[in-house]
C-alpha cells in the first residue's frame, strides 16, 4: 500500500492550507522506490535548504536517503530512524515521513558529530566557532532568526554531555532536537546525514529563516510529595541497583502499588520519575527492567539523586494550551510546527485511547517529527516531553 500527502491532501476538509515554505510529506510503502516516489511528490520539486527524514526502522534509511538524491540532485538531506513517526495524518508507524525546509525562506547549515560518546567541550566550542562562520556567510545579506537543530543516536548515552557542550557554545541561538529510536527494540539507532547512516554520532545544523518561529518544550508530569533516593546506580550506563536501599526494580514497584513482573513500558510510561531542579520538574523515565532487578534510564541518573513519583495532570489541555500560547507567539496562524515526541508519550496515550484525539490537534496545528528516546532543549537532555520549534507567517 502506498500513501503520500501533499500539502493539500493533509487538510482535513481538502481546502489548500499553506503555501510552499514548510512541505510535509509521508509514505505506508514498504518497497524504497515507491516510498521515494511518494515523499518527492508529496514536497515537490522546487528549491529544498534542508530536507529531514524521520525513518521507521522497517525502512532502510540510507537507501531512501539515496533514492530522494537521485531524484533531486543536490538536495540536502539530515535525518534518523524513529520510534514513531508524526505524519500530516498525525501519530503513525512503519513510515517514511519528511518535512521540507524550502529556499530561499530558509538557509541551512548541517555538521557531522562523530563519536558522540567522545565528544569534548573543546571540540564542541571549535565545531560551532567553525559552523557560525560558514552559516553566517551563507545567509550574508540576508536577515532572519537562527535557531540550532539536534538528532542523535538515542541509544549512545552520551546526550547530556552533548547537549550540555552545544548549548554552552551556541550561546544565544536556541537548541532544540531529538533522540533517534528504533520501535522500542532497544538494538540500533541511526542518524543520517547524505546518504550515509551512523551510530554514536550526531546532526546539528544551524538554520536561519524569515519567518517567525517559538521553541518550546511542554510535560504533563509534576512531582509528588513522596520521596525516593538512588542509593546505588551506574551514571556510566544510566543504571540504577538500588533505590532507598532496596533493589531498584523491587522498591519502584512498591511505590506504585505494583509487582515487579508487571513492569513493562506502558508503567514506565504512566508512572515515571521525577526529579526537581532550579524550580522545574524534570521526568526521568525508565526504559526497561532488568532479570538482576535493576533499572535502566534514558536520562542522565546518578546516587544521592532524589526523586518522587511522578503525578499526571491533563495531557490534552496541557497541549491545547500549548498550540493556543505558540499560535500567539508566532502572530496567530502556525505554518508547521517541527516536533520531538518522547515515545512514552505516545505509550500512554495509547493505553489511555487519547491518539485519535492528539493526532487530530496535532494535524490541526500541522505538526510534523517522529516519536523519540529523549529530547533536547538548550542544555538539556529530558525525557518525556513534546519539544519542538513552531513557525509562522510564510506561503502565498
Amino acid at each position: 500500500m502506498s500513501t503520500h500527502a501533499t500539502e493539500d491532501e493533509a487538510t482535513e476538509d481538502g481546502a489548500p492550507q499553506s503555501g510552499p515554505a514548510i512541505r510535509r510529506a509521508t509514505s505506508e510503502a514498504m518497497d524504497v522506490d515507491t516510498a521515494v516516489a511518494d515523499i518527492v511528490a508529496g514536497i515537490g520539486r522546487a528549491p529544498v535548504a534542508l530536507l529531514l527524514l524521520f525513518c521507521s526502522p522497517s525502512h532502510p534509511l540510507a537507501g531512501v536517503a539515496a533514492g530522494i538524491e537521485d531524484e533531486l540532485p543536490g538536495i540536502a538531506i539530515a535525518g534518523c530512524t524513529t520510534a514513531g513517526e508524526i505524519t500530516p495524518f498525525g501519530y503513525r508507524t512503519g513510515t517514511v515521513t519528511a518535512v521540507a525546509f524550502s529556499a530561499p525562506q530558509f538557509i541551512a547549515t548541517s555538521r557531522l558529530i562523530e563519536p558522540m560518546s567522545a565528544f569534548s567541550f573543546e571540540e564542541g566550542h571549535s565545531l560551532v566557532r567553525s559552523l557560525r562562520q560558514i552559516h553566517a556567510e551563507a545567509c550574508s545579506g540576508r536577515g532572519g532568526q537562527t535557531f540550532a537543530l539536534l538528532v542523535s543516536d538515542g541509544l549512545s548515552m552520551s546526550e547530556e554531555r552533548l547537549v550540555s557542550v552545544l548549548g554552552d557554545a551556541l550561546d544565544e541561538i536556541p537548541l532544540v532536537g531529538g533522540s533517534a529510536g528504533d520501535d522500542l527494540m532497544f538494538r540500533e539507532t541511526r542518524v543520517l546525514l547524505g546518504d550515509v547512516t551512523r551510530k554514536d554520532a550526531a546532526i546539528v545544523t544551524l538554520i536561519t529563516t524569515d519567518l517567525p518561529f517559538q521553541v518550546f518544550q511542554t510535560q504533563h508530569f509534576v512531582s509528588s510529595s513522596e520521596k525516593l533516593v538512588v542509593t546505588r546506580a551506574d551514571p556510566t550506563r544510566r543504571l540504577v541497583a538500588e533505590i532507598n536501599a532496596e533493589p531498584a526494580a523491587e522498591e519502584y514497584a512498591r511505590l506504585i502499588g505494583l509487582k515487579t513482573g508487571d513492569l513493562t513500558p506502558p508503567v514506565f510510561a504512566a508512572r515515571p520519575l521525577v526529579v526537581r531542579a532550579g524550580g522545574r520538574d524534570y521526568v526521568r523515565s525508565i526504559q526497561r527492567v532488568h532479570g538482576d532487578g535493576s533499572l535502566s534510564f534514558f536520562c542522565a541518573i546518578d546516587e544521592g539523586i532524589v526523586m518522587t513519583v511522578a503525578n499526571s495532570i491533563d495531557l490534552v489541555a496541557n497541549l491545547i494550551d500549548t498550540f493556543d500560547g505558540l499560535k500567539r507567539a508566532v502572530g496567530g496562524r502556525i505554518e508547521a510546527v517541527l516536533g520531538f515526541d518522547c515515545v512514552f508519550r505516545y505509550l500512554e496515550m495509547e493505553q489511555r485511547q487519547l491518539l485519535g484525539t492528539v493526532s487530530r490537534l496535532f494535524i490541526e496545528n500541522r505538526v510534523i517529527g517522529f516519536s523519540t528516546y529523549g529530547e533536547q532543549f538548550g542544555m538539556m537532555h529530558v525525557n518525556q516531553t513534546f519539544t519542538g520549534i513552531a513557525f509562522g507567517g510564510g506561503g502565498e
